[in-house]
């Protein structure tokens, strides 16, 4: 096919040979099948930011760190070139984590480079070596569900215990490969530790997943593994090995609501001179 526009780059800078085919086109983003040498590859082109519809919500750039503060006055102010440093930061956001995950081991594809808003990984492949479904496509027999269901757990365990929370994972956004299911789709994770709604996306992450296989698997929507995760996330004793039993009992011990509040005006006050500082530089 005629190579497109934002991928003719790449073509001249040998990262890729030829476009073979567009795989989809999403609110986001258009994916291409690649080739290089004898790799095929996928190549992700984020749209603008004026030509597509996925909002970049507070909630998920909380606390997302610029390193040039020149860039991040600009964004707080809204300006045009705040707008393109928030667009690139939002693209990065997906590479810096796809490596990060696939350094920690989880099952997302394998990041190959980042050139001029165009992301080249592995394209992920079925048994017959065709594009991976994703399991909203895909119909499971009740055994199938389950098994999937505890990779995915497992999954989440181990994005977690690397700092990363996926932000909006469901059927949607997991590809089925020949070896079981692998996580895409990130450019609104977020960093577990420096969001204040981390565990909210966390425990809707993990209620997707009991949703969706619980249609095939009844027993799986009586589990409580997101409460189980998070709580021992949040107890520091969370590993990749932590086994879960999908049960959870809130504690019935009363809450120390004056040391809560000392912490969210010390968070506040932290907040407003850092700030002061960004204003005087």
């Amino acid at each position: 096919m005629k190579t497109p526009p934002r991928l003719q780059p790449l073509v001249e800078e040998g990262l890729i040979d030829t476009v073979v085919r567009q795989l989809m086109s999403g609110k986001e983003a258009m994916v291409y099948v690649v080739r290089l040498g004898d790799d095929t590859l996928c190549a992700k082109i984020y749209k603008e930011a004026t030509h597509r519809s996925f909002r970049q919500a507070v909630d998920y750039t909380e606390n997302r760190r610029v390193k040039n503060s020149r860039s991040a006055r600009a964004m707080a102010k809204g300006s045009k070139f705040g707008r393109q440093e928030q667009e690139a930061a939002w693209q990065s956001a997906e590479v810096d984590a796809l490596y990060r995950l696939a350094a920690a081991g989880v099952r997302v594809p394998t990041p190959y480079n980042f050139c001029d808003g165009v992301l080249l990984m592995e394209l992920v492949t079925d048994a017959d070596g065709d594009a991976a479904p994703r399991l909203n496509d895909v119909v499971f027999s009740p055994e199938d569900a389950v098994r999937h269901h505890a990779t995915l757990i497992k999954e989440v365990v181990r994005m977690l215990c690397a700092g990363v929370v996926h932000g909006d994972l469901s059927e949607f956004n997991i590809l089925l490969a020949a070896d079981g299911p692998v996580v895409i789709d990130l450019p609104q994770a977020v960093d577990a530790a420096g969001n204040n709604h981390a565990q909210r996306m966390l425990l809707r992450d993990v209620n997707n997943l009991k949703n969706f296989f619980g249609q095939f698997a009844p027993e799986l929507l009586r589990t409580r593994y997101g409460e189980e995760i998070w709580s021992l996330y949040h107890s520091g004793v969370l590993s990749v090995e932590s086994v879960l039993t999908g049960r959870f009992e809130r504690s019935k011990q009363s809450v120390d609501v004056g040391s809560v509040l000392r912490e969210v005006d010390d968070a506040r006050a932290e907040e407003a001179a850092r700030l002061v500082r960004m204003g005087a530089r």
